[in-house]
């Protein structure tokens, strides 16, 4: 297992449409382990494959609280096949969003299918945490964002700060750079 760089907006890469999974093979089973282990490092209860920059239709969710056995889900081709009319309302955070909480509403209550780690097909009811989880990161698998539920005023404010956020990272990073390049032995 490997500790993954997770993306953060204004990464125009969060904004793909992932791919599915053809099979599930060893290689999509080690990727869920890396999410698991990056998720879990964060620390969070849900990644999607999109957030480590893996353009394909995995999540991993554990919504087990602090002090509880882990209990980790993974999910490969995950997709909504029922959604309650009645809602729920959540404060929604985002391990691509750090440290930006809103309350979101979505159905209370949903139906997913999807592929296990051995790769047959399941069906998942789930309701509460667990079902704004599994919703929360089928949107990433869609080039979808918690903040895409909220004002369009909240949204723009916040998408403007992380681009500024990214702008100054981009030029203290080239700053170093060129202070480096600059104390290098010159020759000639």
């Amino acid at each position: 297992m490997a500790l993954k760089p997770i993306i953060c907006i204004p990464d125009a890469r969060l904004r793909l449409v992932s791919a599915p999974v053809e099979r599930v093979d060893d290689d999509v089973r080690r990727l869920m382990d890396d999410m698991l282990e990056t998720m879990y490092d964060a620390p969070g209860i849900g990644l999607a494959a999109i957030q480590i920059a893996v353009p394909k239709r995995i999540v991993v969710i554990d919504t087990a609280r602090e002090g509880e056995p882990k209990n980790p889900i993974a999910f490969a081709n995950p997709e909504i096949v029922w959604s309650s009319a009645d809602k729920s309302v959540y404060q929604e955070g985002c391990l691509s969003i750090p440290e930006y909480y809103e309350d979101v509403e979505r159905p209370a209550r949903i139906r997913a299918r999807y592929l296990d780690r051995e790769g047959k097909s399941r069906e998942i009811e789930a309701d509460g945490l667990l079902a704004t989880a599994l919703q929360h990161e089928i949107d990433h698998l869609n080039g979808v964002l918690f903040i895409d539920h909220i004002s369009r005023l909240k949204r723009e404010r916040v998408w403007k700060k992380f681009v500024k956020a990214a702008k100054h990272e981009a030029e203290d990073k080239a700053h170093a750079e060129r202070a480096e390049r600059a104390e290098r032995p010159r020759i000639g």
